[in-house]
């Protein structure tokens, strides 16, 4: 970034050590230094030209004009004009940030025409007063913090809480923020009503700044988050191995509104991950069992979208190895926090305060700082090491997999049939879930099913027991995405004739079921 000039202009008989106080202070404080470069006129090496014309040939290089104004007003030119004058009109001409300050003195020590040209300057803007060095200093830093503000190079205002540009309430999705209250009631007793309009509810949930959404609404309700928020993604990748490398097997990006990113990000781990299915012998219900728990993901994967630096250009990157899944997410700890405090009970210090309130509200975690102690807790009890925390050009959680992982779903590697459908398969397939939407599913299908498809297929089969909606079928996968589910788990069983319909001629059925075809039955009866 290149430093934003600062030309102090003063009487220099007059103003030397505050000069040189507030030259000193702009290069060594942490913050100016790093947005600002000042330049004083005694600095200026020998040179053969004029002091008068070397000063305004300043004014016209820097980016800010910083003048002190106090009892004394300089020499004249030929025109009765001091440098003082001179250098304040032509910053106003050229159109320069001009910051005045002015020293506190007695009315009749000042010269007349000082006097005048701070009478004059008080006209066309506000200027500053100050009486010591350090008022001076502390003016001069508030009101250059204000100018970052104003131009965005600064921003004290949380993220989520700062006005998203360009966007209007007409970005949002209103049908998103419906299924939010509708969840927020189930879930937290919501005191809102579904009915609800989504000013009053983006109001509730202090999500609009100025009757204009903030950053937190587009994130979570938004139309395209990505279209003003780019940065806003999840990329998910799967390694045979422990290291990364390509040919990378599996890779997705995820680009959609914050929850959704979470579910799909989820579901994109489970499909991965080992899971055990167990017998109906004690239950109706089939046990299933994931390596890791998927609580566990779920939080890891929460954290990493709701408590991320976004106004970094880095995104969230979800990871699965051979022997650990690492989640890694642009931002650090709190002050307040270290590495080896996270593994104790702590406070709960949110970067993006609302958007954890609404992620609170519709379950997806809890207020009180437990979700790192549970995530120890679950992974021990499954039987895996705690999960590692570090950072390391951000933050990353490490959950560890267990060592000499073998697959114990017999039917995930060696399903079979014979498909009649060869090539490439494109299917559209309706949900009694939300209404006329479908999902498009491109997968090669010949004889022998491989590759990552089979995985999902092969849970979706060992799970069905009878005839049971889509939605228990995800409960009991834990999954959330239904698009995911819909693409990698529905379609090519149904396509795979392994799985069919209890309502075939109408898809969208609010009584809708899914139940084992003979093929389905038979491939389960040989494993």
């Amino acid at each position: 970034m290149i430093p934003i000039r600062i030309f102090i202009s003063s009487v220099e008989k007059e103003f030397s050590s505050e000069c040189e106080a507030l030259r000193d202070y702009l290069r060594s404080d942490a913050l100016m230094r790093r947005f600002f470069e000042p330049f004083l006129l005694a600095e200026t090496p020998a040179v053969d030209r004029r002091p008068d014309e070397l000063n305004l040939s300043e004014v016209e290089q820097c980016d800010i004009y910083l003048g002190l104004f106090g009892n004394e007003y300089g020499d004249e030119d030929a025109a009765g004009l001091s440098s003082t004058e001179r250098a304040f009109d032509a910053a106003a001409s050229l159109h320069k940030s001009r910051l005045i300050f002015v020293k506190e003195g007695w009315a009749e020590t000042r010269h007349p025409k000082i006097e005048k040209l701070i009478q004059r300057a008080g006209k066309q803007l506000i200027m500053s007063r100050f009486t010591t060095s350090a008022e001076l200093l502390a003016g001069v830093y508030a009101a250059l913090v204000q100018m970052l503000e104003i131009r965005q190079l600064l921003r004290t205002t949380l993220f989520d809480a700062a006005v998203c540009h360009d966007a209007t309430l007409a970005d949002l999705d209103d049908e998103a923020i419906s299924r939010f209250i509708r969840n927020a009631r189930w879930s937290r007793g919501f005191p809102l009503q579904e009915e609800l309009s989504s000013f009053d509810l983006l109001t509730h949930l202090n999500l609009l700044n100025n009757d204009r959404p903030t950053q937190g609404a587009v994130l979570l309700f938004g139309k395209h988050p990505q279209r003003f928020l780019i940065s806003s993604e999840v990329k998910c990748a799967h390694f045979h191995g422990t290291q990364i490398a390509k040919p990378i097997p599996s890779f997705q990006v995820y680009k959609w509104r914050a929850f959704e990113l979470v579910d799909q990000a989820v579901d994109f781990i489970l499909s991965k991950i080992d899971i055990t299915v167990g017998t109906r012998a004690d239950s109706t219900e089939v046990p299933v069992t994931y390596e890791i728990p998927p609580e566990v993901v779920r939080e890891a994967i929460v954290n990493a979208v709701v408590h991320r630096d976004y106004a970094s250009s880095g995104s969230v990157q979800v990871m699965l190895f051979a022997d650990r899944l690492e989640v890694w997410n642009p931002g650090t700890l709190p002050p307040s926090l270290t590495l080896e405090q996270l593994r104790k009970p702590h406070g709960s210090v949110l970067p993006n305060p609302l958007l954890a309130e609404s992620f609170c509200l519709a379950r997806y975690i809890e207020r009180m700082g437990t979700g790192i102690g549970d995530m120890i807790s679950l992974c021990r009890k499954a039987g895996l090491r705690a999960p590692d925390f570090s950072l390391t050009d951000g933050f990353v959680v490490t959950i560890w997999r267990k060592q000499n992982n073998t697959i114990n779903l017999s039917v995930e590697e060696s399903i079979y049939f014979t498909g009649e459908v060869k090539g490439v398969v494109t299917s559209q397939v309706t949900g009694e879930d939300k209404g006329e939407v479908s999902g498009q599913v491109i997968g090669e299908v010949a004889g022998q099913v491989t590759g990552e498809v089979v995985g999902e297929v092969g849970r979706l089969v060992s799970v069905l027991h009878g005839e049971m909606k889509r939605t228990e079928i995800m409960l009991l996968l834990g999954l959330r995405s239904d698009d995911n589910f819909r693409n990698n788990y529905l379609v090519p069983s149904l396509k795979a004739g392994l799985i069919e319909m209890t309502v075939p001629d109408k898809p969208n059925s609010r009584l809708q079921k899914y139940r084992l075809t003979k093929k389905g039955m038979k491939l389960l009866t040989k494993h």
